[in-house]
C-alpha cells in the first residue's frame, strides 16, 4: 500500500498544520506550471495531491491508519462503507450506533410525573390524607395496550421477517463485510400494526385525568417529594407506568412561623400584665393553651410550650412552640392614669430616671442581634 506519509515527508503523528505545510511546498515544486511537462513531475504531483487528500481528511486518515486506502478504487471507503461501519463490524452494532440484537420491544416504560402539592401548616404538622388530581396517560380501554383495532393483531414485518433489523453487504479493505441496521419498515419492532386502534391511534394509551389518594406524613416541608410508585403515565405500547412525585409546597400561616420543626408566635401583653405577671390563653394548632407570664416579664422574652410544634418526619414526637412576648406600652392616658403612674414613679424613685447605654452583650439589643444572626 502506498505510504502517503513518506510521499509528503512527514511523520505518522504529524499535525494537520505540518501536513498542509509539506503539501504546499511539494505542490509548488512539482506543479506542471513550474516543473514543466515532465511526466515524472506530473506523476509526482498527482501522488502528492492524493496523499494530501487522504491525510488532510480526519475520517480518511483514520481509515488509512487502520490499513485502508481511501484514495484507491474499492479501497474500503466506497460503496457507502465508512469508518463508522468498520467500527461497528469489529466492536458490535450496540457500541457503534446504539442498536441492539433482536427486535425492539414495542412496550416501553412511561415517563415520571412531577406534581405540586400545596399544604397548610396544620396538614404538615399532623399529616393528612389528600386527593390529588393528575393528568397522565393511562392504558387504552379499547385495545388494552395492544395498539391494534379489536379483533386484529400485529403482523410480522415482511421486510425483516420479525428480526427488527436488516443486513447489508459492504466492501472494505478486508473484503466484503456484513453490517446490521434497524429495519425502516417496522422501525425495529419486528412487527407492524395493520389496523391501529381508533381510540389511541396505535399508541396503546390515552390521556386521562384521575385522582390519586396519598397519606402525607407529618413533618414534610417545602421541597419534600413523595413518591407514588407506578402511578405515572403508562408507557407506549401499554408499557409499565412511571412514577408520580408530589413536591410539597407549604403555605404561609397568618400567625405562626415555622423554623425546622419548631413554631414561633408573638404574644402581645399590656405593660401591667408583664410587670405583675399573669396567665393568658393562647391559640395554638392544638387549641387554646395557657401561657404563664412571671412578674417582671421583659420585652422579647420567650416562653416555650413543649411538644406543640410540627411533627418530626419519620420519627415520633413534635417540635416546640416558642411564644415571643411583646410588651405594649400605653400611649393614650387619662388624667387619673397619668397621676397613678407618677405616684408609682415616685414610689420607685424614678421620677427623674437615670439612663445609660446597655452593653452590646445584654438587653433587647443583644436579643435582636441574636435573632437576626439566627442564633
Amino acid at each position: 500500500m502506498t505510504d502517503y506519509y513518506e510521499i509528503l515527508g512527514v511523520p505518522r503523528d504529524a499535525s494537520p498544520e505540518q501536513i498542509k505545510k509539506a503539501y504546499r511546498k511539494l505542490a509548488r515544486e512539482h506543479h506542471p506550471d513550474v516543473a514543466g511537462s515532465d511526466s515524472a513531475s506530473e506523476e509526482r504531483f498527482k501522488d502528492v495531491s492524493r496523499a494530501y487528500d487522504v491525510l488532510s481528511n480526519p475520517e480518511k486518515r483514520r481509515a488509512y491508519d487502520l490499513g485502508a486506502d481511501p484514495a484507491s478504487p474499492g479501497g474500503g471507503m466506497g460503496g457507502g462503507f465508512g469508518f463508522q461501519d468498520i467500527f461497528e463490524t469489529f466492536f458490535g452494532a450496540a457500541a457503534g450506533a446504539g442498536a441492539q440484537r433482536g427486535p425492539i420491544p414495542r412496550a416501553r416504560r412511561g415517563q415520571d410525573a412531577l406534581v405540586r402539592l400545596d399544604l397548610d401548616l396544620t396538614e404538615v404538622t399532623f399529616g393528612a390524607h389528600k386527593e390529588v388530581p393528575v393528568d397522565t396517560a393511562v392504558l387504552c380501554p379499547t385495545c388494552g395496550g395492544s395498539c391494534c383495532r379489536p379483533g386484529t393483531s400485529p403482523r410480522t414485518c415482511e421486510v425483516c421477517h420479525g428480526r427488527g433489523s436488516v443486513q447489508r453487504v459492504a466492501r472494505s479493505f478486508l473484503g466484503q463485510v456484513m453490517t446490521t441496521q434497524p429495519c425502516a419498515a417496522c422501525h425495529g419492532f419486528g412487527t407492524v400494526i395493520p389496523e391501529p386502534c381508533p381510540e389511541c391511534s396505535g399508541e396503546g394509551r390515552v390521556r386521562s385525568r384521575r385522582t390519586l389518594g396519598v397519606d402525607v406524613p407529618a413533618g414534610v416541608d417545602t421541597g419534600t417529594r413523595i413518591k407514588l410508585t407506578g402511578q405515572g403515565e403508562v408507557g407506549p405500547g401499554g408499557g409499565p407506568a412511571g412514577d408520580v412525585y408530589l413536591e410539597v409546597h407549604e403555605r404561609k400561616h397568618d400567625t405562626f412561623v415555622r423554623r425546622g420543626d419548631d413554631l414561633h408566635a408573638t404574644l402581645q401583653v399590656p405593660m401591667t400584665a408583664a410587670a405583675l405577671g399573669t396567665t393568658l390563653q393562647r391559640d395554638t394548632l392544638d387549641g387554646e393553651r395557657e401561657v404563664d407570664l412571671r412578674p417582671g416579664t421583659q420585652p422579647a422574652q420567650v416562653v416555650t410550650l413543649k411538644g406543640l410544634g410540627v411533627g418530626h418526619l419519620h420519627a415520633g414526637g413534635r417540635g416546640d412552640l416558642h411564644v415571643h412576648v411583646e410588651v405594649q406600652v400605653p400611649t393614650a392616658l387619662d388624667d387619673e392614669q397619668v397621676e397613678l403612674l407618677r405616684r408609682l414613679a415616685v414610689l420607685r424613685g424614678e421620677e427623674r430616671p437615670e439612663s445609660r447605654l446597655a452593653s452590646a452583650s445584654s438587653g433587647v439589643f443583644a436579643k435582636l442581634r441574636d435573632k437576626l444572626s439566627g442564633r
